[in-house]
């Protein structure tokens, strides 16, 4: 019986120490690893959904919350790509084993990619991981959002508060809070962008993008797959296709998906 087990462990060290919480089925390979959205946590629909299919088909999964996001520690303030792109590279050492199909969301597409890349440069030198990446499923990736569907599209009004108080709360469509745009979030941004590049994750690629999505535009889904360099890519592009992507039949796209890898 594939059981769920929580557990944390901690990334970091000294003041910047933040416990990640993470819940793990336990079940065969390949496993899935879930990377979320900005401000989305791993009690989401589409997470659920894809516990509930590994549930029902044996398979390992793996869910956790960035550091200021749901259950885990810190504050969403302090948040950066590379910092999540730690905390997630920290889980998947941790807790994943075996052949893995990696499932990001939005900001969890980035950071699937950033992950894929972080792991072929530790096979280029020489190091034997524990797991690896089977297979990827991105749903509306929000790759190099920080610069591309940020600062690109901010006013100067915008740009100058950010520059010069540090912080701007952006209304949210998905939240009764505001998110909260750090400097340091833009500016750790551009340490990690990849649209500038050819990309190479080493594995087939299937991504799901709504054509009707105001947060991630479907051209920017294109621009993604042109930087593809030898990948085995496949864009599905949801006509009445909205950011989340969590309706029923939004649902079965994504398990189909999974199910191809799996």
């Amino acid at each position: 019986m594939n059981a769920i087990v929580t557990k944390s462990i901690e990334v970091g060290t000294g003041r910047d120490a933040r416990p990640i919480a993470i819940r793990v089925r336990q079940g065969g390979a390949p496993g899935l690893l879930w990377l979320g959205g900005f401000m989305s946590d791993m009690k989401g629909t589409k997470a659920e959904a894809l516990d509930q299919w590994a549930r029902e088909h044996g398979r390992a999964c793996t869910r956790f919350d960035y550091s200021g996001h749901g259950e885990s520690g810190g504050e969403f303030v302090n948040g950066t790509i590379g910092r999540w792109l730690e905390e997630s590279v920290a889980v998947f050492d941790s807790v994943c084993r075996g052949p893995q199909i990696v499932v990001g969301s939005s900001m969890g597409g980035w950071i699937a990619l950033l992950l894929a890349r972080e792991l072929q440069r530790r096979r280029e030198s020489g190091r034997a991981d524990s797991a690896s990446i089977a297979g990827m499923v991105l749903i509306a990736p929000a790759v190099d959002f920080t610069e591309a569907l940020m600062w690109a599209r901010f006013t100067p009004d915008i740009r100058r508060q950010i520059e010069v108080e540090g912080l701007w709360k952006r209304p949210s469509e998905y939240s009764d809070e505001p998110y909260l745009i750090t400097r340091n979030l833009i500016e750790d941004g551009r340490k990690h962008l990849l649209l500038g590049g050819l990309i190479e994750t080493g594995c087939p690629v299937r991504i799901l993008q709504g054509a009707q999505d105001p947060d991630v535009p479907w051209q920017h889904a294109l621009e993604l797959v042109s930087r593809f360099a030898r990948d085995d890519v496949v864009l599905t592009l949801i006509k009445d296709g909205d950011h989340r992507l969590s309706r029923p039949e939004d649902i079965e796209r994504l398990t189909a998906a999974v199910a191809e890898f799996a």
